[in-house]
């Protein structure tokens, strides 16, 4: 598979620091609003406890997600999940295996895959015609303020790190002309700027979303955390509250949109 280097997920710390992630992807869930009978792929299902709501409407739900730790969770939890690379699904296999999907659905995945091109592919030939596809994932600004932090702390510390970040944060338009172009119509894409409580900091919030990005950069395991308390104390005046807490500046791209009939 080809999957994002810096995309490197322990289940546990997710559990702990990132209960938000499917707390908060409910709007995105509304959207689908799936049917009993539908069958319907979730594209990047982690450990599962959003996919698990999808299943409680009566759906039929196939998890894939690039993660093995987070597909056995996603199993531990009686999801029917796999391990997948969504910029290179197989399409053949799928189709023998599941027959093609009713609906697509994704929640903060689609920014991890560096390749939007072939995701956007994969996804209109594994719907059935007039299947929908509906998600959430970080648009344009997402997290600039955490995102330069990270940055300005290992910079300062010497470490290499490259010259953009590997993520795709896309803006409404450059999303709508992506899929636009892989077939799809009805397409509706907006951002919504969502600041978002971090529960265990933003030392928390880089242990468990940025563990990958501190691989690529060569940060040792043993300096990780008190880097990962030196981007909080730097970015303090920024995004701790005045009650304590912390919150993180997240911008999100909720989508809609249907393979023609």
């Amino acid at each position: 598979m080809t999957v994002n280097t810096s995309s490197r997920w322990s289940p546990t710390d997710y559990a702990t620091n990132a209960a938000f992630v499917p707390a908060l992807g409910s709007a995105a869930l509304e959207m689908l609003d799936p049917q009993p009978g539908e069958l319907i792929l979730d594209l990047g299902c982690g450990d599962g406890t959003l996919t698990r709501k999808i299943m409680a409407s009566g759906a039929g739900v196939i998890g894939l997600d690039a993660s093995p730790e987070m597909v056995e969770a996603a199993r531990a939890k009686g999801v029917d999940a796999f391990v997948a690379d969504a910029q290179a699904l197989d399409l053949e296999g799928q189709a023998n295996r599941f027959g093609q999907f009713d609906a697509a659905f994704s929640n903060a995945a689609l920014h991890w895959m560096l390749d939007p091109d072939a995701v956007a592919e994969g996804v209109f030939r594994v719907l059935k015609p007039g299947g929908r596809f509906v998600g959430e994932m970080g648009g344009q600004g997402n997290i600039a303020v955490l995102r330069g932090g990270i940055r300005d702390e290992l910079t300062a510390r010497g470490y290499p790190i490259p010259a953009e970040d590997p993520q795709w944060y896309p803006s409404v338009e450059e999303f709508v002309r992506l899929y636009a172009c892989a077939g799809f119509n009805e397409i509706q894409a907006h951002l919504v700027a969502r600041p978002t409580p971090l529960p265990a900091g933003v030392a928390g919030w880089v242990k468990t979303f940025r563990s990958g990005w501190l691989d690529v950069a060569g940060v040792p395991d043993g300096a990780r955390d008190e880097v990962s308390h030196a981007i909080q104390a730097r970015l303090q005046p920024l995004l701790q509250q005045a009650d304590g807490s912390w919150s993180a500046d997240y911008v999100r791209l909720r989508f809609t949109m249907r393979k023609p009939d």
